[in-house]
């Protein structure tokens, strides 16, 4: 890339965030003002009720809304391996670099050991949290019955959370990943699909082809997904996710028997 042509995609960076800024502000302005009255409602109801009660501002200005949004991808990717987790009855299952808020359910469910590079500090009854990495695991060749990975590999190798620049890294964690799976064990992966690109230094979107590719020495046994509007789609087609921006793939891979690490 040349100076002038990256001079150019930041500057368009910087123009989105501006105007991105610039309507956040007004809907924080409209906001205030609802706030400052409802404020005054509640201290003119305290004071008509001669009671004495402590009122300290806290606004919370982005919340009155006619629908509750939510992020479609950790909605519902978590819930898509739990119900498997639960289907299958692992003895014990490895979660790496996942969403923290979803090892209180696996953890509730079967024996959860949790595997990111870097630790939260977890407390939760029947889960062990171990620092690693996805690139180098401590689990033996084929050791887990029952790995999930979600929303992780597609930052791999990009410098965003202190791991070294690696332009293979997403294919290299997928190599681990098969690594340790064992024989007939399950593996829950989710990353973001469509138009392939690295968007640096944030993640990379990846083909089904591509990750087909990567996880090839795994038997694929179902995708669904979630689409750039944040439709759910059971065993979705990957035609529909070729030209999508930032779909959401949900991959269950099995590892064939026979087949070591």
């Amino acid at each position: 890339m040349t100076e002038r042509t990256f001079r150019s995609q930041w500057a368009r960076y910087e123009a989105r965030r501006l105007v991105q800024g610039a309507k956040h502000r007004v809907k924080g302005l409209l906001a205030a003002r609802w706030f400052l009255q409802d404020l005054a409602t509640l201290q003119d109801q305290a004071a008509a009720a001669g009671k004495a009660m402590t009122i300290e501002p806290f606004p919370q200005l982005h919340d009155r809304t006619s629908w509750t949004g939510f992020d479609a991808h950790y909605v519902y990717q978590g819930p898509w391996a739990f119900r498997r987790i639960l289907a299958a009855g692992p003895s014990r299952h490895v979660d790496i670099g996942s969403f923290l808020g979803y090892l209180g359910f696996f953890s509730a469910a079967v024996p959860t050991t949790f595997i990111d590079i870097r630790p939260a500090g977890l407390e939760v009854p029947g889960l062990q949290e171990v620092p690693g990495s996805v690139l180098d695991l401590p689990f033996a060749d084929g050791e887990l019955e029952s790995v999930s990975c979600m929303h992780v590999i597609e930052h791999i190798g990009l410098g965003r959370y202190g791991d070294p620049v690696d332009v293979g890294g997403s294919e290299a964690a997928c190599r681990e990943l098969a690594r340790v799976l064992a024989p007939g064990g399950s593996l829950y992966l989710s990353l973001p699909v469509g138009r392939s690109r690295i968007c640096f230094n944030a993640h990379r979107v990846h083909s089904v082809e591509q990750v087909l590719a990567y996880c090839s020495g795994l038997e694929l046994t179902s995708m669904d997904a979630v689409l750039d509007g944040g439709a759910w789609v059971d065993d979705c087609p990957p035609e529909r996710l070729r030209d999508s921006d930032y779909a959401l793939g949900l991959f269950h891979f099995v590892k064939p028997e026979g087949v070591a690490g």
